[in-house]
């Protein structure tokens, strides 16, 4: 009897644990400790990428945009359909994307470099405020937009230059971008390159931020109510055209002002300064008239391009995080 007793108690007390198979504590370790994440490079790629699709969808309108905002031209939807019509006529229909070719040289790394950013100052502001892996308050989230953008800005203003001149000049002008960089270069001075940076930054500060602020809240908004993480493709398109027209019309007359400063020198103007190019552009064509010139124009394509840029973006990122998780590498 006590044999069987001790017997029990040995069965009872050194029974062995169960084991998971191989495979499952595999699984259980890369879940834990190997997620995959992506790098800041992947960051950038993707970033380029949504950047050179968002402005080459909408390069005519961004072209007639520039033209009407560095002119004394009145600007209505007809004169801007006559304005694209016109240059399909004389130049071809490939000409509504002149100077495409310096957007995308500015676009795709000012886009890498902004989304890039983006995400890196979200976690820097995460882990300052204690919300790391989590959606940021809404200072912060505000925060990381408008430093993003600034960032972005300040290594590409010369492009930005660059692309605004070709925009509005004939072929005959400038025959392609590096001759854009000589003859300004050489005729203007190298400064000449970084006229118009101050009311780019002052302008991109509050565009960056609540474009951002827009975009990430709207989805914060989308997950809470629906329970789902991720939204769908047509629901990202709408959150960022909200963004793009709420950041863009909050911007939009410093937008004016550098347009007027970049090509002063080829359009016969002397625009120097942010407040004399403002009361310029007020004295000689008012104040919706002048320093809004165009913006009906931006809220068409501005939502376009936001919501496709953003769009692109999440999609290239969620795709290359599932390749990660699949053991593939792009680089």
């Amino acid at each position: 009897m006590n044999s069987y007793l001790n017997t029990s108690a040995v069965r009872r007390f050194h029974c062995p644990r169960p084991t998971l198979p191989p495979s499952q504590m595999c699984d259980n370790v890369s879940k834990q400790d190997l997620r995959p994440r992506l790098t800041p490079l992947d960051s950038l790629l993707c970033g380029a990428f949504a950047g050179a699709v968002a402005k080459t969808v909408i390069a005519p309108l961004d072209r007639t945009k520039i033209i009407f905002q560095v002119s004394s031209k009145r600007f209505s939807a007809k004169e801007a359909f006559r304005v694209i019509y016109c240059t399909y006529m004389k130049d071809g229909f490939l000409s509504l994307w002149r100077g495409n070719s310096a957007t995308m040289v500015r676009v795709m790394p000012y886009a890498a470099i902004q989304f890039c950013s983006h995400e890196q100052y979200k976690k820097l502001l995460g882990g300052y405020y204690g919300f790391q892996g989590k959606a940021l308050p809404p200072f912060p989230r505000l925060l990381a937009g408008s430093l993003a953008g600034t960032t972005a800005a300040m290594l590409t203003y010369p492009l930005d230059m660059v692309r605004a001149r070709m925009a509005v000049t004939a072929k005959e002008m400038y025959s392609n971008i590096m001759h854009v960089f000589v003859r300004i270069s050489q005729e203007e001075g190298v400064k000449t390159l970084y006229k118009g940076f101050t009311p780019t930054i002052l302008g991109v500060i509050p565009y960056a931020g609540i474009t951002f602020f827009t975009y990430e809240t709207l989805k914060k908004l989308h997950a809470d109510k629906t329970k789902r993480s991720q939204p769908y493709p047509y629901e990202r398109l709408a959150f960022g055209a909200c963004a793009g027209l709420i950041g863009q019309s909050a911007s939009y007359p410093l937008d004016v002002v550098r347009r007027r400063m970049q090509t002063a020198g080829v359009i016969g103007s002397s625009y120097t300064t942010i407040l004399g190019t403002m009361r310029e552009i007020v004295k000689q064509e008012g104040i919706r008239r002048g320093l809004y010139k165009g913006l009906s124009m931006n809220w068409v394509k501005g939502p376009i391009a936001v919501g496709i840029s953003f769009t692109t973006f999440d999609v290239t990122h969620n795709l290359l995080l599932k390749l990660h998780q699949m053991g593939y590498s792009i680089h």
